[in-house]
């Protein structure tokens, strides 16, 4: 039996999903809420101050980039200051020193000029306000996925990245080993989560939409059997052959570089081992790998899509547009929920309220 509530939180780049599960309740009931992601809502106040020409001041945790560097970015073109802590400035690079030539200052504390601007991935009084303002018990339990690349300071993010999957299947590969508690100490991003709420289940957005995904009744009829799994998210495309409890093989590119025609060419190959992670790095994306002993088969061609820009899929002759208990926003976050279940071995259905 779970004491309390569960929060579940799917940081993505363009929003952040959550859902609050709840004992006795049925999950068209629940709390649920689709709002813009950290690093939107952090690169609006930077721009605000852009326009206001003034001084900013980054502090808070490490967290996603994205729209927060390239709104940094924006801001010292216009030759406007930027401060930042040092462990904070690591959400524009892993490398302070290329943060340094950007023309962001290093600094403890905020000069009197600068407006603070807060990071990070979660805040807890905002949840807080949250829980207030509607009424609803604060959670007492937490699982959070965010997209980590890693801390690789001295080369590519993507590689880093897709090394972390080739380990990853290298080494058995079961989706329950892709939940943490203690994440490994390179998945920065989650560390920083790990410090803002001690005890939270963490995963990569990634495997969170697969779980989810896998929630889906026509996902569940062919898991044994064998399929694809794909979470067109509105920042990046990730694809995984998935059967049982195992995790196969990996594709993961940028969404905004597909269109329908390059992505079903992708996964075709993709599913009869025949893509390369040269290929798909060269191309911008972050790569494809496969595990040691994965054997092609016709049953992978059954295709679960998710995501906001599944629109992407239309077409596609073989499969289903998941959508589980009726809300596709929220297949990260049932995912989340069901690897928390699995992880602290709790007999618990989303589907049947206790």
């Amino acid at each position: 039996m779970l004491e309390g509530p569960l929060l579940t939180i799917d940081v993505g780049g363009g929003t952040q999903d959550l859902f609050l599960w709840q004992a006795g309740q049925a999950v068209e009931n629940a709390v649920k809420m689709v709002v813009p992601a950290p690093t939107q809502i952090a690169a609006r106040r930077i721009q605000r101050c852009t326009s206001q020409k003034a001084a900013i001041f980054l502090t808070g945790r490490l967290m996603g980039g994205g729209a927060v560097s390239q709104a940094v970015r924006r801001h010292l073109a216009r030759g406007l200051k930027a401060y930042a802590r040092p462990e904070v400035a690591l959400t524009l690079h892993d490398n302070l020193q290329a943060v340094r030539q950007w023309g962001v200052i290093l600094a403890e504390t905020a000069p009197p000029e600068a407006v603070e601007i807060t990071l990070g991935d979660v805040d807890p009084e905002v949840l807080q306000k949250i829980c207030d303002t509607f009424a609803i018990p604060f959670p007492r339990h937490f699982a959070v996925a965010v997209q980590d690349h890693g801390f690789n300071p001295g080369g590519s993010n993507r590689l880093f990245r897709f090394q972390h999957w080739e380990r990853v299947l290298a080494q058995g590969s079961r989706l329950a080993d892709l939940a943490y508690f203690e994440p490994p100490e390179y998945l920065t991003r989650m560390k920083a989560v790990a410090a803002t709420l001690p005890g939270a289940l963490l995963m990569d957005t990634c495997t969170a939409g697969v779980r989810g995904a896998l929630l889906e009744d026509g996902a569940r009829k062919q898991r044994d059997r064998g399929l694809t799994v794909v979470n067109l998210g509105n920042a990046h495309t990730f694809a995984a052959l998935i059967q049982g409890d195992r995790l196969l093989g990996v594709y993961e590119h940028h969404t905004g570089l597909l269109n329908s025609e390059k992505l079903f060419n992708h996964l075709r190959r993709f599913q009869a081992g025949e893509l390369t992670n040269e290929e798909i790095f060269s191309d911008n994306g972050h790569g494809c790998a496969y595990a040691p002993d994965y054997s092609p088969g016709h049953f992978f061609a059954f295709t679960v899509f998710t995501g906001p820009q599944r629109r992407l899929a239309r077409g596609w002759p073989d499969g289903i547009f998941a959508a589980p208990f009726g809300d596709m926003m929220l297949t990260g976050c049932f995912g989340l929920a069901d690897a928390f279940f699995e992880a602290k071995k709790i007999p618990l259905s989303l589907g049947e309220p206790l």
